[in-house]
């Protein structure tokens, strides 16, 4: 075995052009910390060889080619605190087993072939230790238990520099490599080069998840970006949100909820992007800053809302806006066009025959007034 293979600690191939596969000697690199992939062509499976890569602490093999199933191996990695597989063609289950990383942060799954539910009551949910979560764009189907989000406990806690005073951003305890992920952040695709330690995100958007959005989401105090679009989501928007006081980026636009938005969002004042597009919708939007500095179209598609007349105005759009009673037209009102055509038809009779009397007189006397001069 090469003795520099084996002391090899950091590999970092990112942005190339790097096709075929990942060689599975990688194995004997067993104080590797940090392998980075990214943003290649690399294709076939993702080797099954961590099993002595114990000291591995962050895997970004995003925006590739690869396929199969992820590797179970992964489990012996117990320091692993970053798993990015984003924008590949893997086709596999969620995986429940890697709830048991305890120091796992971020977890990013987008974009690829998984399927099947993300919740078995059989299973342990686990990831205590997440501050990201990112699985949108697969085919992820089933409803959430209501205490689904409970075990999170990283989203609720406060973070100070006190906890990681090495950096305020997440990497290796070098400064020599700070993570990175890329996600749609209020709407737009958007890439950090480094990730704040207190961020926090949940992203399970362009599923297809169905039932009640569980209110334990309210137990997250922390969370700074929820993403629940493009689901199936029913029933009402859990008040409980209104506890996660510091939350930036609410999108639960396309999926199938209805009832009132709930009030006590518009107290939020980290709110700065909302979307409520094409649910079911109804009632009163709150008239706080936030919401009413939206764009009209984060509330289109919800024919009950009511009072967005400012929204809409503000932003230039022209849309029919419902109120909780539209004022009918009265009687009166829709009489009074037509009394005043008909006034009008009756003064013209009288004033044209008077006109022409005038007219012949005036002609006449200008005729003769020309003969006499």
């Amino acid at each position: 075995m090469d003795l520099q293979a084996k002391a090899l600690w950091a590999l970092d191939f990112s942005n190339n052009f790097i096709s075929g596969s990942v060689p599975r000697c990688l194995k004997n690199s067993t104080s590797l910390s940090e392998l980075r992939l990214r943003n290649n062509s690399l294709s076939g499976s993702i080797p099954d060889i961590f099993t002595n890569l114990t000291d591995l602490q962050s895997l970004d093999v995003s925006h590739n080619n690869f396929l199969g199933k992820l590797p179970r191996s992964l489990i012996h990695c117990k320091f692993m605190r970053l798993l990015n597989v984003a924008g590949n063609k893997i086709n596999d289950t969620f995986a429940f087993w890697l709830g048991s990383l305890e120091i796992l942060k971020v977890l990013v799954l987008r974009s690829n072939a998984f399927l099947g539910p993300v919740y078995n009551p059989t299973e342990y949910i686990g990831f205590r230790g997440l501050r990201i979560i990112n699985i949108a764009n697969n085919n992820f189907v089933g409803s959430l238990s209501q205490d689904y989000f409970a075990n999170w406990t990283q989203m609720y806690m406060v973070w100070s520099n006190e906890d990681s005073p090495e950096s305020d951003y997440m990497g290796d305890d070098s400064h020599m490599y700070e993570d990175s992920i890329d996600l749609v952040y209020k709407g737009v695709e958007t890439d950090f080069k480094r990730i704040f330690q207190a961020f926090k995100v949940i992203d399970f958007s362009g599923n297809r998840f169905s039932g009640h959005i569980p209110g334990s989401i309210g137990l997250l105090s922390e969370l700074r970006f929820l993403n629940l679009s493009g689901n199936a989501f029913t029933g009402n928007i859990p008040p409980s949100l209104t506890n996660i006081t510091k939350l930036e980026t609410l999108d639960l636009s396309r999926n199938n909820l209805s009832g009132e938005i709930p009030q006590g969002l518009g107290k939020l004042s980290f709110l700065s992007y909302i979307n409520f597009s094409h649910n079911h919708l109804e009632g009163l939007v709150p008239q706080s800053t936030q919401f009413q500095s939206q764009n009209c179209s984060s509330f289109m598609g919800n024919s009950g809302l009511y009072g967005l007349e400012k929204i809409c105005k503000e932003n230039h759009v022209i849309v029919p806006v419902l109120t909780s009673q539209p004022p009918k037209e009265s009687l009166s009102d829709s009489k009074e066009p037509v009394l005043n055509w008909i006034a009008a038809a009756i003064a013209y009779g009288p004033g044209m025959f008077c006109g022409l009397v005038l007219g012949h007189i005036f002609t006449s006397y200008k005729h003769e007034w020309c003969i006499a001069r």
